[in-house]
């Protein structure tokens, strides 16, 4: 998997020196920063390159450090993991601890050991580095591979592209501060070492964190919802959200509730219904009678939200069934969760919607300055993220501009609006199901000079939804696009 020169790699050292700016610190400690070097400049002339933090190595944060540094930028990565990756990079789960029962704090990555991709490898590469089993480092050439496959994906990205001289490696960041002079501190520490952190300064920051790793957990009535009841009145069971499930072994002849119905769901619920007693999917979107046991399964049913739960160990639902229940498993979602962010980031998170973003990007009062890659949901991550960070590298540079803050406003009040119309909750805002992605990637494309989405992508994504409803249970093995596969490949020539 190769590229033409116009990548615009740097071919210097991998090893970066630490800027005069830097120095140990204690958190909490003041500082007197200097103002950025672009607000010298005439408005009308493009920015010089500017040093811009870059918070998480994913696949977001390493297309947001490609981009900036083919713009002429001088970008830093902080990765809390040792290795690239971000939600792609698996980890055994960590011991849930006593005050967090769900072990919702305890573990980074969100993959279970069986997790294959839900999206053809055609559709889900990056538009100018194609994920093909051609690649030299391939092991899983299946059309739609396991997790690991991704993740050697992803590390051929950040090797060919010369990415990980920029990296921090078990680096987080703590705080994110404006200055008055319009730079930003940005305050980390290495992980291991205790007592200091560095703080220097930035002229932007591109937060790519991902929103994998912050579990949402279902409310449910009765003695189910604790989460910190302890006692004889609690429900006996176990609790777990997906974030922590691996393996469906330890589930051996154990009744399981299931919440949730998403792709993870789907994914649990049969992996663990090749161990367990009785699998009961609880699916909020059911009618309220739904009780039905699943095709091509004769341990598994499909039911109605959980009405409430009792301290006897029995769960009861919508529709009136009840059953004793060993474990609850919570395939409810994540968060949106920026901890280092404070107040002068002027977003806010409510019911799940970043607010105000203009773009799904850019918080209005401090673009762009401070921008967010990988927000929207029920996309094609990576060719998203791609287009994302071209836009926001453009528009550091000075290529590409703003609209006025007005303009933003009124642009983020219309998504608004469009929500209120189709009757979607608040927690919907960045969700781009309903075929928008194409649109945005498209609307990204133009801003940016760059070719729309393809179309035998975009067919590509559509048939295997098709084909996802037709064949639930065999889709990822089973399909009848082959004519665009071949497309694709003819495609993907222009890249070897």
């Amino acid at each position: 998997m190769n590229e033409t020169n116009r990548d615009g790699i740097a071919h210097g050292s991998s090893t970066e020196k630490r800027p005069a700016e830097a120095r140990r610190i204690q958190a909490n400690s003041g500082s007197q920063l200097r103002k950025p070097l672009c607000s010298l400049l005439p408005a009308s002339m493009p920015s010089p390159s500017l040093r811009l933090a870059v918070v998480g190595a994913g696949a977001a944060g390493l297309a947001a450090a490609r981009e900036l540094r083919r713009e002429g930028h001088a970008p830093v990565v902080f990765e809390r993991a040792a290795a690239v990756g971000g939600t792609w990079l698996y980890a055994s789960p960590a011991p849930a601890a006593a005050a967090d029962p769900l072990g919702a704090a305890a573990t980074h990555s969100s993959l279970y050991a069986s997790l294959r991709t839900n999206l053809p490898r055609e559709v889900m590469g990056f538009l100018d580095f194609p994920f093909t089993a051609a690649r030299g480092s391939v092991v899983d050439a299946r059309r739609f591979p396991g997790h690991q496959e991704v993740l050697r994906y992803l590390e051929d990205f950040t090797q060919r592209f010369d990415l990980y001289g920029l990296v921090r490696f078990q680096t987080e960041v703590v705080g994110v501060r404006r200055e008055a002079g319009g730079r930003w501190a940005v305050t980390s520490r290495k992980l291991g070492e205790k007592g200091e952190q560095d703080e220097e300064l930035y002229d932007a920051v591109v937060v790519c964190n991902g929103h994998y790793s912050e579990p949402r957990v279902a409310s449910i009535p009765g003695d189910l919802y604790f989460p910190t009841l302890t006692g004889a009145d609690a429900w006996p069971g176990k609790q777990m959200h997906s974030h922590n499930y691996r393996v469906p072994e330890p589930f051996l002849d154990q009744v399981v509730i299931v919440i949730g119905a998403s792709a993870s769901a789907v994914d649990i619920s049969r992996d663990i219904a090749s161990v367990a007693k009785e699998v009961h999917i609880a699916d909020r979107s059911a009618p309220t009678s739904t009780c039905e046991q699943q095709p091509e399964y004769d341990n598994m049913w499909l039911h109605s939200m959980i009405d409430h739960a009792q301290g006897d160990g029995t769960v009861v639902f919508q529709d009136g069934s009840s059953i004793k229940a060993d474990v609850i498993m919570h395939c409810t979602g994540y968060l949106y969760d920026f901890p280092f962010l404070g107040d002068d980031s002027t977003i806010t998170v409510d019911d799940n919607c970043v607010d105000p973003l203009y773009k799904h990007v850019f918080p209005i009062e401090v673009a762009p300055d401070l921008s967010f890659i990988g927000v929207p949901w029920k996309v094609i991550p990576f060719p998203l993220v791609e287009l994302q960070s071209k836009w926001v590298a453009g528009i550091l540079s000075g290529r590409i501009k703003l609209p006025s803050k007005d303009e933003m406003m009124e642009d983020v009040k219309a998504i608004y609006s469009r929500l209120e119309t189709r009757g979607w909750p608040k927690r919907y805002t960045h969700n781009f199901s309903g075929g928008y992605q194409f649109e945005y990637d498209d609307w990204l494309a133009e801003q940016c000079g760059h070719p729309p989405i393809e179309e035998w992508r975009k067919l590509m994504y559509a048939a295997n939804a098709k084909n996802k409803a037709a064949r639930p249970e065999r889709y990822r093995d089973e399909w009848d696009d082959d004519g665009l596969v071949a497309l694709a490949n003819e495609d993907f020539k222009k890249y070897f």
